[in-house]
């Protein structure tokens, strides 16, 4: 699922490590959402948007909208 987070975990400041010690999980597991080789659960997610001052619709990026 294509995704905002590595931007704006950038524009916080955040490495992928401290991202993933605020949510709980593995410098890895958000290394894999980043790089859409793994779709968090909802639960993960709104964790993700939380930390990152958004919304779960701003993190992710629906590709099935038609425009």
């Amino acid at each position: 699922m294509k995704n905002k987070i590595k931007e704006l975990r950038k524009s916080a400041k955040l490495s992928q490590e401290e991202l993933a010690k605020l949510c709980y999980v593995t410098r890895q597991t958000i290394n894999a959402i980043e790089n859409e080789k793994y779709d968090p659960t909802l639960q993960l997610a709104f964790s993700i948007a939380s930390v990152l001052n958004t919304t779960v619709d701003e993190l992710f990026i629906n590709e099935f909208t038609k425009n």
